[in-house]
């Protein structure tokens, strides 16, 4: 008797679990704000791996049974079957008034607190920590019910639901947290960015101009920071990463990465005046597998140069194609190599080649005196300039004059005549500039290194801030079309510099604003106006020239 009353409650209980299968699906399209939860499950899965495979990050991406049980809103997905599991939709969520924008900080990874997973994770917009899922498992859910935080947002899929209740809130009161965490740019606001005159105000009361904002300095991360806010007064780049259309084809977690910054600097409705590069910095020591990291000062000049190519790898389509990166910065020079014949016969047999070269323009070797010349065409993203050795003898006051040099006599080096004498190999080489950039990054070479320290050339390079005219200095080639005008005259947009000794100093960025054509100083979260005069009177290491239109 026990056994069959026993089979009986199991008979009710399924038919029970039956007829609520049948009332919960919605029959009717006005029926209920019910919409099918496997939607949810699908965008996300769509936005945690859109290539198709099966991995994120290097870690694993969770299949369809283990993501049901961690997102589970009713603890019901074994029993009832996933394609009837329903969420609701709700606008008067009672909770709303406990979200706390004061708290929300979208700039780190999004990694959930208490499992350091990347998937499914949630921001609490109550406390502003992160968990992953919101089944009866998870941590989301378990954190409503021990801290009574109740109002979560998906930051991947930017929906918000309540929990432990589990219905999605629809309310347009919440848009302006969905704007911070993924900032959104039409393609009539870029064209207002370099008109825009106004400051914004910040949720904590500070002001600060859009695309102006101070960053963090993640443990020695100076060098970073004067890149990125020297790469966003490049009006090409920084348009093109505001939007994300523009290289969601890309696999490169850093080019993402790169948008994602370059979205939060320009944004005009931030909770706070500054930004964090946190999230970019982890893909930065990931893709350089760890040449660059926090805590470990490195070279402005080296960062530049691996960020462009790495983002150029990461955009382009196939090995032959383009990317924004050589639009804005690639140039080309003509390099002649002289070298002695027996060095070039061996390296004929060696079958050794340029790095980088396009294409050799002069083959022929010239045995003259047993000198051997040849010429070849090579890509460029940045000239290095060679500056004079500083005096090694004190004056009559027992201190050392600080010299200065014109900027015009260092990129002499370009002309094609001058000599620049190599050591390993043994070469003597001219350069000359055959196509000008739209963007010209100088670099000038003020650290050396032998075996003992490293030391830093103090000179003093003398530039003009606007209308630099390069005709002057630098034989440029006659134009291939008729009516084609060479561009030659370029204004300064930024320029790093470095202060103190070569181990201990800092780095800082003067950068022009084009809206009002003034010049701030920043210095990771110090960010102030200073006179043009002022731009020219520093060490400057590296300088990014526009070409006048």
């Amino acid at each position: 008797m026990k056994a069959k009353r026993e089979y009986n409650d199991s008979v009710d209980e399924e038919r029970d679990l039956k007829r609520q299968r049948v009332v919960d699906s919605p029959s009717s399209p006005a029926e209920g704000l019910l919409v099918p939860y496997n939607d949810d499950d699908d965008d996300e899965r769509r936005a945690l791996n859109p290539t198709g495979g099966g991995e994120e990050d290097g870690k694993r991406v969770e299949s369809e049974e283990e993501e049901d049980d961690d997102d589970d809103p009713y603890g019901q997905g074994s029993i009832l079957g996933r394609p009837n599991r329903q969420v609701e939709v709700r606008r008067d969520c009672p909770y709303l008034d406990t979200v706390n924008r004061q708290v929300l900080d979208f700039d780190f990874e999004r990694f959930c607190s208490v499992s350091l997973s990347n998937l499914n994770v949630y921001a609490c917009l109550v406390c502003g920590k992160y968990f992953q899922g919101r089944g009866k498992k998870s941590h989301a859910y378990t954190h409503s019910l021990e801290a009574g935080h109740h109002v979560y947002i998906n930051l991947r899929t930017e929906k918000v639901y309540c929990l432990p209740d589990g219905y999605e809130i629809n309310d347009p009161s919440l848009d302006d947290i969905r704007y911070v965490l993924n900032p959104r740019f039409s393609r009539e606001q870029l064209e207002q960015l370099d008109k825009n005159k106004q400051w914004s105000r910040a949720l904590d009361g500070s002001d600060y101009l859009p695309g102006m904002v101070g960053l963090n300095n993640i443990q020695k991360t100076d060098f970073v920071n004067v890149t990125i806010q020297s790469l966003m007064r490049v009006t090409p780049l920084r348009n093109f990463f505001l939007i994300p259309e523009n290289y969601q084809h890309s696999k490169s977690q850093l080019v993402h990465r790169f948008g994602e910054l370059t979205r939060k600097i320009w944004h005009a409705r931030n909770f706070k005046g500054q930004v964090s590069p946190h999230e970019f910095l982890q893909a930065v020591m990931k893709a350089s597998k760890k040449r660059f990291r926090i805590g470990v000062q490195s070279e402005p000049v080296e960062f530049m140069s691996w960020l462009l190519n790495t983002l150029h790898a990461g955009l382009r389509g196939s090995k032959k194609s383009s990317s924004i990166i050589h639009k804005c910065f690639q140039g080309e020079l003509e390099v002649v190599k002289e070298t002695q014949s027996k060095a070039i016969s061996e390296k004929k047999e060696s079958g050794e080649d340029q790095n980088g070269a396009l294409k050799i323009t002069d083959g022929a070797i010239e045995n003259n005196n047993n000198v051997g010349a040849e010429t070849y065409r090579m890509p460029f993203l940045m000239l290095g300039l060679d500056l004079p050795e500083p005096p090694l003898f004190k004056d009559v006051m027992e201190k050392n004059i600080i010299p200065q040099v014109p900027l015009f006599n260092i990129l002499k080096k370009f002309d094609g005549e001058t000599v620049t004498t190599t050591v390993r190999p043994p070469a003597r080489m001219r350069y000359r500039v055959t196509k000008l950039p739209q963007y010209l990054i100088l670099h000038m070479r003020r650290f050396t290194k032998n075996n003992f320290f490293r030391e830093k050339n103090p000179t003093l390079v003398n530039f003009p801030v606007k209308n630099l005219e390069l005709k002057d200095y630098i034989p440029l080639p006659a134009p291939t079309k008729e009516n084609e005008k060479i561009r030659t005259k370029y204004d300064l947009i930024a320029n790093i510099v470095h202060d103190g000794k070569p181990d201990e100093g800092f780095y800082r960025v003067f950068v022009q604003r084009k809206s009002e054509e003034l010049w701030y100083e920043m210095q990771d979260l110090h960010v102030s106006e200073t006179l043009p005069q002022m731009v020219a009177l520093s060490e400057a290491y590296m300088q990014i020239f526009e070409q006048q239109q």
